[in-house]
């Protein structure tokens, strides 16, 4: 709907009093939720670069990209490929489907590590002929390679050999020789937790693929991995695997400030509509004073009751999402959708408050799950933690001292162990610091001004220590809030905000 220009490969929209939140749009404006599944130039023309992306493409031999689903690591790695593209670097990427089997033929964790290495060396070498369209024999891969015995002086041997000898296409001769002079190659592994069961072979496999490709990068100067895996994942892996101490320097934690957030939101918005902005200047900003640039698409102020009572709208929405973009895009396309059936023309109170038991039920479901397979009983557990009659009467519902939330946790227990799938019994501190691993609960302390810090497991992962106190008391995430309460039609009016970021 409305009418656009078309400059470029990106559609830049330039809406009159047509615009409305027709499906095209609200896809368009507020995007998918997975980065594989965007249509990469509406990507480039939002995403945000940041420190995360930086550590990421640094000129290192191993890069593992940590953080939770839904957090934004395909988008990176998709940026990254990209950028490798444009500058002509060889870089690939591996998908789940390509080493699906490797590993799974042997218990012994040596040989593993050995099958991971020799499938990685086929796949990365077969790639690159692919892609490249090199004609090479057979018999005349296996010489080449038995002679040479490393992965970039044999790869090497092959452009040497081919790049006169064959009318290649120009992109891969600007590949070729530029790798000729840098002698590097930039492997991508995403998605490597597809299928992750949190069973023991599943840990075994993660930890063996570590290991092998921080061999070979060490054995093979030049040759880069980088990988990314769920915080999940990659904490049972570190927890149950010594060797992989080996590794904390090559690990980068991917998290969001409510402030990059918004600035992501706002590019979304603006570009949309084809306007330009500056993002260091949105950076340097105060949140108070970025919030007109929602206003093409939000009403300016929360008009409900309670603590929410006349807020900006930034606000509500930062308050609502566990500092990931994909509940962004969630919150946001399920109010516009709720616009669009009221025939809004900007989303307003009464369409976020439609929206927010769905918006809960979804990040509930989806934490279930994403973390089922490590905690068998985990519904029970989250549904366990509604606030008691007397806990509401009280006023003490979704907010706990340390002391308070143990004892919650242990009134749950003794209706039930639980054990994780591994088969090891968990105590209440143990759901505690899994409860907030998770982002179903944050740490959260009142500041002088009225407002809330809200720390994530990403921000500081040792708040649930039981041998310090910080000084945090708990809270239940707002975004579970109406899932495990449903009859609290009203959850907003008791929530705190959170805390302008910068």
């Amino acid at each position: 709907m409305g009418l656009y220009v078309r400059i470029g490969c990106l559609q830049k929209y330039h809406f009159m009093n047509t615009f409305s939140f027709s499906e095209e749009n609200i896809a368009r404006l507020f995007g998918a939720e997975a980065a594989e599944d965007e249509v990469f130039e509406r990507l480039q023309s939002y995403y945000l670069k940041n420190k995360t992306h930086e550590k990421v493409t640094a000129d290192l031999p191993l890069r593992i990209l940590v953080g939770h689903k839904g957090i934004g690591k395909s988008a990176i790695f998709t940026m990254a490929l990209h950028e490798d593209e444009v500058a002509n670097k060889l870089s690939l990427k591996i998908k789940p489907d390509d080493i699906d089997n490797i590993g799974k033929d042997t218990n012994d964790f040596s040989e593993m590590i050995r099958a991971w290495k020799q499938g990685l060396i086929s796949i990365i070498l077969n790639k690159i002929v692919q892609n490249l369209g090199l004609v090479i024999k057979n018999e005349e891969y296996v010489s080449l390679f038995s002679k040479t015995g490393k992965i970039l002086s044999f790869v090497r041997s092959i452009f040497q050999k081919q790049i006169n000898d064959y009318n290649l296409e120009e992109p891969s001769k600007l590949i070729i020789n530029k790798f000729l002079q840098e002698n590097r190659i930039v492997v991508y592994i995403d998605d490597m937790d597809r299928g992750w069961e949190s069973k023991r072979d599943d840990i075994r496999r993660v930890s063996a693929l570590l290991n092998a490709v921080r061999d070979l990068s060490n054995d093979n100067k030049g040759l880069q991995f980088r990988i990314s895996l769920r915080s999940d994942v990659y904490y049972l892996v570190r927890t149950s695997d010594e060797s992989t101490d080996k590794i904390g320097n090559s690990v980068i934690w991917h998290s969001w400030s409510n402030h990059e957030i918004l600035i992501l939101l706002i590019k979304r918005i603006e570009t949309f509509f084809g306007r330009e902005v500056d993002i260091e200047t949105l950076r340097k900003t105060e949140q108070r004073h970025l919030a007109h640039y929602l206003d093409s698409v939000f009403e300016k102020r929360f008009t409900g009751q309670g603590k929410w009572e006349n807020a900006p709208m930034y606000r509500i929405l930062m308050s609502l999402i566990r500092k990931r973009p994909r509940d962004l895009v969630k919150l946001c396309t399920l109010a516009a959708k709720n616009a669009d059936d009221n025939n809004n023309r900007l989303i307003t109170t009464d369409n976020l408050k439609s929206i927010f038991v769905e918006y809960s039920h979804d990040r509930i479901q989806d934490t279930i799950n994403e973390y089922r397979s490590e905690l068998p009983n985990i519904e029970r557990l989250l549904f366990g933690m509604k606030p008691s009659r007397k806990e509401n009467k009280c006023g003490k519902g979704y907010i706990y001292t340390t002391n308070d939330i143990r004892n919650k946790i242990n009134g749950i227990r003794e209706r039930g162990k639980f054990y994780y799938t591994n088969g090891k019994e968990a105590s209440a501190q143990d759901l505690l610091q899994f409860m907030y691993k998770i982002n179903f609960i944050t740490a959260r302390k009142q500041m002088s001004d009225g407002f809330i810090d809200r720390k994530y497991f990403e921000e500081n992962r040792y708040l649930t220590s039981s041998v310090a106190d910080f000084g945090y008391d708990w809270e239940i995430h707002p975004a579970f809030r109406w899932a495990i309460e449903p009859e609290e039609r009203d959850v907003f009016k008791i929530i705190e905000l959170s805390k302008d970021e910068q």
